[in-house]
């Protein structure tokens, strides 16, 4: 029977093996991600990770730099609930999206050196101007740990003095 493939079976191996792609660190931060989420006042209800798209994890002397975009979706469940396993998701509701760029350093229990987090609906996360602050944010944090001397690249001082203080 082991020939045998169910279309049930191979959706639910499909959505575990999603998981199982992500990193320890990954995992860490959609975590984290989801207590900043939540954590913030405007807040009220429960919301799960949907997707995570565009993970990136590079290592370098320094430490490993994480990169990842979460979806979330809505539960019906107040953010306190006690139980937060059987949460319904209401699809038709907002479902917001986080960015977050992590860098830890080479310990055994990774430490985090430095990190930048940006939450809002998934359209305005898309805005030009909010895209190239994310990212030059995010590329603020992967150089965190390095020794200075490599910050001035060719180009990075103009960029940097450009900005307002």
């Amino acid at each position: 029977a082991a020939g045998m493939r169910f279309p049930l079976a191979l959706c639910l191996a499909l959505v575990a093996l999603a998981a199982a792609s992500q990193s320890p660190l990954q995992r860490r931060v959609v975590k984290e991600v989801l207590e900043y989420f939540h954590g913030r006042s405007n807040v009220q209800f429960l919301f799960k990770e949907q997707a995570v798209e565009g993970a990136v994890e590079r290592e370098d002397p320094s430490g490993t730099f994480v990169q990842l975009r979460v979806s979330l979706v809505q539960t019906a469940c107040g953010k306190r609930a006690p139980r937060r396993q059987n949460c319904r998701t209401l699809e038709n509701r907002r479902k917001p999206a986080c960015l977050a760029c992590y860098k830890f350093d080479r310990g055994d229990v990774p430490k985090v050196l430095d990190k930048y987090q940006n939450c809002g609906p998934s359209h305005h996360l898309a805005v030009k101007e909010i895209k190239h602050r994310d990212e030059a944010e995010c590329r603020a944090v992967e150089e965190a740990g390095k020794p200075s001397d490599a910050l001035y690249l060719p180009g990075m001082y103009a960029f940097s003095k450009g900005l307002p203080a």
